[in-house]
């Protein structure tokens, strides 16, 4: 597929890390389109929860439908829970990993950065509630430039990768 848009998000989900969640230079890819709404208790006593997940592009993280070397930004915020119920709106907003999610953050992370120009970047956006970065980063295959832990509890990390020229 051939796009003449800059950056891919590549698991936009609802485009929750986006100030401009239809900025002109991105393309939003996701496996899934969806609405869901529900009602939520909080502090403030119930409120409505509104999600909506509708990219640009429906695809698969693993299997992307881009030509080598297109894309001069990648964002990617895989799904980072294994433990929680297909019905859970944590589930239904980030999506849940299954037991073979090492060769899916390999496989999804090699697509990243085929779909990449030569010195392109990836921000890597990763929640270590159940599993710390240092184990993505194995299951990847290498680790960050550099990155920094943000949220309450510093428990999301976000990181930057760069194509080199001699990346496949």
């Amino acid at each position: 597929m051939k796009t003449n848009k800059k950056i891919l998000d590549a698991t936009c989900g609802s485009r929750s890390i986006w100030f401009n969640k239809n900025h002109p230079d991105a393309l939003y890819m996701d496996k899934r389109r969806e609405q869901d709404s529900r009602i939520w208790k909080s502090g403030d006593g119930q409120s409505e929860r509104f999600l909506t997940v509708d990219p640009d592009v429906l695809a698969d993280f693993t299997e992307m439908p881009f030509e080598d070397n297109t894309f001069y930004l990648v964002v990617f915020d895989p799904p980072h829970l294994k433990s929680v119920s297909e019905t859970a709106w944590l589930c239904r907003k980030y999506g849940k990993l299954d037991d073979t999610w090492p060769q899916m953050l390999h496989d999804g992370f090699a697509e990243c950065m085929r779909v990449l120009k030569p010195n392109g970047i990836l921000i890597f956006k990763w929640s270590e509630y159940e599993i710390p970065a240092a184990e993505v980063w194995k299951a990847i295959g290498r680790k960050p430039l550099f990155g920094h832990h943000s949220g309450k509890n510093s428990k999301t990390f976000w990181g930057c990768f760069m194509k080199g020229e001699t990346d496949e």
